[in-house]
């Protein structure tokens, strides 16, 4: 039994570090930990009145993943302009942060996850603001060379139900660019119609036009997805069961790895994350740079996760085909080994 000062988010921490111990003869020593035994059923969904809570609190409509029971909003910075080594790109690029919610295994409690997208001086500020709301800081960390303005990245966590960890995160998030109801729309959203007879304007192209998608989709030996004028991967850990303070870390909360396609067939930029277990870094790591992929940051973006994961950050600019044969070089270093499973769920 948990003792009363103890709250139910410090005993998930410490499962997460520690597993179970058990004592050694003599009355100070500690035997190793013994793993916590794998955790059975799936994640309960989320219900619909909690879906519209989330989405009350944050002011914008949502996507639910049916099959990973996970709840997310996008979260683009559609304020800013930015551009690498002087050239300008759409912020659908790697610019656009997130917040995920979904339900423990065991339905107990929620956690929140996200990735924002933030200017230097918005960094602390954000800090401040999720430590007062009871959220907690996983990372911050740069996921880009050579862009203008500086971006930083932060990860902000938290555990508690889906309503008050949705309303505390737009609590925090009131005084900055990052809630919705502070965002400007994306550069050339459509105006209004002015009738029913009004000849529609051709839009800008769209990564379909601009890329030659069902070849990278045989290079990747996925299907991406079009946002704008980019082409996106989003590739998820089929072989590893993650679990993060009692919940299961998938795809739709942050535990994939992406490419992003910007520019054109012919001269593309490429940029993308790798989720990786800590024996895969070295390899993907040398499988980038055979290819000429910058590697940009290896770091963590959650805490008290097991198995322990990594991410790395990767740029190059060049041909998409060439570019898109570097990713799938990375990806084929990934789950080689036996990858820790604790349990039997797919995702």
């Amino acid at each position: 039994m948990t003792p009363p000062n103890v709250t139910r988010r410090d005993a998930l921490r410490a499962a997460a570090v520690f597993g179970t111990t058990a004592l050694l003869s003599g009355p100070d020593a500690l035997a190793m930990p013994v793993p916590l035994p794998p955790p059975t059923g799936k994640t309960p969904a989320l219900t619909a009145a909690e879906i519209a809570a989330i989405e009350g609190a944050m002011g914008k409509k949502g996507t639910y993943v049916e099959a990973q029971a996970t709840h997310t909003t996008p979260l683009p910075r559609n304020d800013l302009k930015v551009s690498i080594k002087g050239e300008p790109v759409p912020i659908a690029f790697g610019f656009g942060g997130w917040v995920a919610i979904k339900h423990t295994l065991d339905g107990k409690s929620a956690m929140l996850m996200s990735d924002t997208v933030l200017l230097q001086e918005e960094v602390n500020p954000l800090v401040s603001a999720a430590l007062a709301q009871g959220l907690e800081i996983g990372a911050v960390h740069n996921h880009f060379f050579y862009e203008e303005p500086r971006i930083f990245y932060m990860h902000i966590h938290g555990m508690g139900t889906p309503a008050e960890l949705s309303r505390k995160f737009a609590a925090a998030l009131k005084d900055s660019k990052l809630l919705p109801a502070n965002q400007s729309k994306p550069a050339g959203a459509p105006a209004a119609a002015a009738g029913n007879n009004a000849t529609p304007a051709a839009g800008p192209p769209t990564g379909k036009e601009l890329f030659d998608v069902p070849a990278l989709d045989k290079v990747v030996g996925y299907q991406g997805v079009v946002n704008g004028s980019t082409y996106k991967y989003t590739v998820g850990r089929a072989d590893v069961q993650s679990l993060m303070m009692g919940t299961e870390m998938t795809a739709a909360i942050g535990l994939n790895s992406w490419a992003a396609f910007a520019g054109k067939q012919t001269d593309s930029h490429i940029a993308g994350d790798i989720a990786m277990l800590e024996s895969e870094v070295t390899p993907v790591i040398k499988a980038l740079r055979a290819h000429n992929l910058e590697v940009v940051a290896v770091h963590n973006h959650m805490l008290f996760d097991e198995p322990r994961m990594m991410f790395l950050h990767y740029y190059g600019r060049g041909p998409a085909a060439q570019l898109a044969t570097g990713f799938r070089a990375a990806l084929d270093q990934l789950g080689k080994g036996k990858a820790p499973r604790m349990g039997g769920m797919k995702h």
